[in-house]
């Protein structure tokens, strides 16, 4: 499908974080099939962090969506005209061969349309934009498999895909600010990297099983929590560290540096740390944080998903979603009640309940935490 004459290449992936960490060996791939040619990504302001700084990348694009549905909303009509200006401009001026519409949706296939480029591909065209694309790949993979659905994308371009890799670096100073947390919160000794939030409601857990596991971590297993979010998460955050029984002392500020937000309680494990970094990171800056883990507890969002990326173990807490089922290493767990309406991708059928999601006990998820960190006896009772 891409000319062997290539010189300049687009991929458009602009959302979410975690298919942009599934879609991110494609730079790899097609680099290696491509070696001389100029590659670019374009992703939204959210999630551009996840791919900025991927060596196989010669540029990345941002769309500011947020930013243009904000001046949208409180009329700023210049501004927006401005902006939209000058995306464009930037489209048109690469004068990209090729653009790959990796996510498959009008608004992505809007965007791979504008570059102008005479080779639009797009993966499984919805909503409209295969009308936008001169190909389209079907979807396909194995569902159990993680990225099976790029893996899938990349054979059909005519990619090497003996070598796949997830690749999420970060940069020396998010590593650098990381390492400074490490060492200031006492979590040298490895620490769980707990991840509760995301964006969908249907792939949360109950708050008060979150907050049994971090207590358990502590008082049984002695060992440190870092728990990772969102501004958006913040209320959330509060209310499973105060049934935790923690405690967040000092003032509520910004960055990894900002001193006074280690948290802390009157029990036994009092000198095991929790660290409460929600809304305090950059992605990066929680990405690097997530690379130094001993273990990542979490729900399907990005950051649990970067945990592969980094080669580190991980407990993962999947129901109405699913993106993979099949461990990608040697040190994961997925747990997953098995129910037949799971997946539903969010079109529940229990009346809200997220009855899978609630079949997950904290019995389960500390046991498995033990099992990753080869410990074993009190770690696996409740108390």
């Amino acid at each position: 499908m891409i000319p062997r004459t290539v010189r300049k290449i687009l991929i458009v992936r602009l959302s979410a974080r975690g298919d942009l960490v599934f879609a991110s060996p494609l730079a790899g791939a097609l680099r290696r099939r491509y070696p001389n040619a100029h590659i670019a990504w374009a992703a939204e302001e959210h999630t551009a962090d996840v791919i900025r700084h991927n060596p196989h990348l010669d540029e990345v694009i941002v769309w500011e969506r947020a930013a243009w549905r904000r001046m949208l909303r409180t009329g700023r009509w210049g501004t927006l005209a401005r902006a939209v200006a000058d995306l464009l401009e930037r489209l048109r001026d690469a004068r990209f061969d090729v653009a790959l519409d990796a996510q498959g949706l009008l608004r992505s296939g809007v965007l791979t349309f504008l570059t102008g480029a005479p080779v639009r591909i797009g993966l499984g065209s919805r909503e409209g934009s295969r009308a936008l694309m001169t190909r389209v790949a079907p979807r396909g993979g194995d569902a159990r498999r993680i990225a099976s659905e790029y893996v899938h994308l990349a054979e059909a371009l005519g990619l090497d895909t003996r070598s796949f890799p997830l690749e999420i670096p970060r940069s020396a100073d998010e590593v650098e600010g990381a390492a400074r947390v490490v060492e200031r919160e006492g979590l040298q000794a490895g620490f769980v990297a707990v991840c509760p939030f995301t964006t969908r409601f249907h792939k949360h857990w109950l708050e008060e099983r979150w907050s049994e596991v971090i207590r358990r971590l502590r008082a049984d297993m002695r060992v440190g929590v870092a728990m990772l979010g969102g501004p958006s998460d913040r209320e959330a955050a509060d209310r499973i560290l105060a049934g935790a029984g923690v405690r967040v002392a000092g003032v509520d500020a910004p960055g990894l540096d900002a001193p006074g937000k280690r948290a802390g309680v009157a029990d036994t494990a009092a000198d095991v740390p929790v660290v409460d970094l929600v809304g305090r990171t950059t992605l990066g800056e929680a990405a690097a944080l997530v690379s130094r883990c001993g273990v990542l507890v979490g729900v399907d969002t990005g950051l649990s998903h970067m945990a592969h990326a980094y080669g580190r173990p991980a407990v993962l807490l999947f129901g109405s979603n699913t993106p993979y089922l099949d461990p990608p290493g040697p040190g994961v767990r997925i747990l997953h009640s098995g129910r037949d309406c799971s997946p539903c991708r969010g079109k529940l059928t229990c009346d809200g309940r997220v009855d899978c999601m609630r079949d997950i006990t904290v019995d389960e998820v500390v046991g498995a935490v033990g099992a990753v960190l080869g410990l074993s006896g009190p770690v696996v009772k409740a108390s």
